[in-house]
């Protein structure tokens, strides 16, 4: 046997060896009409192709103990970490609150809500965040979802709990409005997500998933939109002495105006909940949803969550909007 042949068939036996390992090419080999095998020495000589090897995304590292990064449109998860884990979530919690108000049957937004003493004394006794309402003064109630929402006034959701629950006392009408909370929660399927509280300073607790699907549902409302994309918001309403009081509100949320593309939606902050917040942006024609919960650093984490969704890298330039020194903190 001539040494050309020899090499032929150990060529052969060696290209066996390797459709032996590769069930992809053993099934391209198997699928070959019998009539080619003459041409498999020549086939043999054609340079074998490389695997194009695509790097996947870059996972982002977050400092926060829960997070998750969803699909606007259709909910799907695009990012997690602990996304199913029920943690306290401190002022987040309004966004219920809002979407309770603005889903209630026939609810009128210009109806005029007096401002009670019990509002301000609630805010001194919790140390709660606050829009400063002045006892007396009449707000619409389009203005007390700006100050919930926008300077997470809990004098502002104590009296939308007020005015929106049933009973005959405050405490009962705000145990009422409690309960929808909860009863909207049932309806949405969040079924980890509990409210003790109408302004989150209580044990509220829920998962960055169900959040962000909270979210989702809320900002459903032109509304809810308007108010959580507002930086700042001016307005009057008639005060006890009949002359007209002046209100602005600021944002606490500084990724509002910081990351291009950001549309809300709310900060939360308490010893127990740590720094959270829940978020939304919009680039070309996508939206993407996203909650932090007890992150050290809320806003660089939510940066790093978007532009892993947008494909973007602009989370190491991020540079926060300086708020105004009477804003408060959340």
């Amino acid at each position: 046997m001539t040494a050309k042949v020899l090499t032929y068939r150990a060529a052969a036996l060696a290209g066996g060896t390797l459709l032996a390992f590769s069930p992809l090419t053993a099934q391209a080999a198997q699928a070959a009409p019998a009539a080619q095998a003459p041409h498999a020495a020549s086939t043999a000589r054609i340079p074998a192709r490389i695997p194009v090897q695509i790097p996947a995304r870059t996972v982002p590292a977050v400092a926060a103990k829960g997070a998750v990064l969803v699909d606007g449109t259709n909910g799907t998860t695009l990012f997690g970490k602990e996304a199913d884990t029920a943690r306290p979530i401190a002022s987040t919690a309004k966004i219920m609150a809002a979407s309770v108000v603005l889903e209630t049957e026939g609810v009128d937004l210009e109806r005029q809500v007096p401002v009670k003493q019990a509002y301000r004394d609630y805010v001194t006794r919790h140390g709660s965040s606050t829009a400063d309402l002045q006892t007396g003064d009449k707000l619409t109630v389009r203005q007390l979802l700006y100050a919930t929402l926008l300077p997470s006034g809990a004098d502002a959701a104590y009296a939308l709990a007020d005015t929106f629950g049933t009973g005959a006392t405050e405490a009962e009408r705000t145990a009422s409005f409690i309960s929808r909370l909860n009863a909207k929660a049932a309806e949405l399927h969040l079924t980890h997500t509990r409210f003790d509280s109408f302004d989150g300073g209580g044990t509220d607790t829920s998962t960055p998933a169900e959040l962000a699907k909270l979210a989702r549902h809320a900002m459903k409302s032109d509304t809810f939109r308007t108010i959580v994309k507002s930086k700042q918001y001016k307005g009057e309403a008639p005060a006890a002495n009949g002359r007209t009081r002046y209100y602005t509100w600021n944002n606490t949320n500084q990724l509002l105006g910081s990351y291009n593309g950001v549309i809300g939606i709310k900060t939360g902050t308490t010893t127990p909940a740590g720094d959270c917040l829940v978020f939304a942006a919009t680039r070309d024609g996508k939206t993407l949803v996203g909650t932090v919960l007890n992150s050290k650093d809320r806003y660089a984490d939510a940066a790093k969550l978007l532009d892993h969704g947008f494909g973007a890298n602009t989370a190491k330039t991020l540079k926060l909007r300086t708020l105004p020194a009477n804003t408060q903190r959340d």
